[in-house]
C-alpha cells in the first residue's frame, strides 16, 4: 500500500474480532517502533506486549477501551534516559515514545492489522498494575488486532480542517 493511501485508510478500530496477531506481523510492527527516531538517539522507549489472558484482564482494569483486541502494547519511556532541552524545562521522553507509537500504528496498517491509540487511562495506575519500574512512564496503550464485522471508522474520522487552518508559513 502506498504511504498516502495508508495514512488515509488508517483509523482507530473500536471493535476487534479477537483473532490473535501473528508473530511475523507483530515483529514488523515492533521493528517499526525500534527504528523510530528519538532525541539524540537515546531510544528511551519501552514497549510491553500484552497477549495473555491475565495481562489482558489487567488492561481491562485500567481502561474500558480494549474493544476485544487480542494484543495490547504498552508504550512507555525511561525517564532516567531522556534528552533535556536547553533551558532545562522540557524533556523528550513523551514525544519520543509518541513517535515510536505512531510508527507502530502505521506499520500495523501496512501489514493488515488495525489499531487504536488508547489514552483513556491513568498512566501511573497502569504502570503500577503492570509492575513497571518506577522510572518508566506510560504514554499510551495500543490495541492491535483484526476488525470485527461491521467495524470501521467513526463518523468524524473523515472530517479534517483545511491546511490553511492548521499550517502557517513564517
Amino acid at each position: 500500500m502506498e504511504f498516502s493511501e495508508l495514512v488515509r485508510e488508517r483509523y482507530s478500530c473500536k471493535k476487534f474480532d479477537g483473532r490473535p496477531v501473528e508473530k511475523e506481523k507483530l515483529d514488523v510492527i515492533l521493528e517499526a517502533g525500534r527504528l523510530a527516531p528519538t532525541a539524540k538517539n537515546l531510544q528511551e522507549q519501552r514497549v510491553y506486549v500484552v497477549q495473555s489472558e491475565a495481562g489482558l484482564a489487567k488492561v481491562d482494569q485500567v481502561t474500558p477501551c480494549r474493544y476485544g483486541a487480542s494484543t495490547v502494547l504498552i508504550v512507555a519511556f525511561d525517564a532516567d534516559n531522556v534528552y533535556t532541552y536547553p533551558g532545562g524545562k522540557y524533556e523528550s521522553g513523551a514525544e519520543d515514545a509518541t513517535i515510536v507509537a505512531t510508527h507502530m500504528l502505521l506499520a500495523a496498517k501496512a501489514v493488515g492489522v488495525e489499531s487504536c491509540w488508547l489514552n483513556r487511562l491513568d498512566p501511573d495506575r497502569t504502570a503500577e498494575t503492570f509492575g513497571l519500574p518506577e522510572n518508566e512512564k506510560v504514554v499510551m496503550l495500543m490495541d492491535l488486532g483484526y476488525p470485527a464485522e461491521g467495524a470501521g471508522p467513526l463518523p468524524p474520522h473523515g472530517r479534517r480542517k483545511e491546511l490553511s487552518e492548521t499550517v502557517a508559513y513564517l
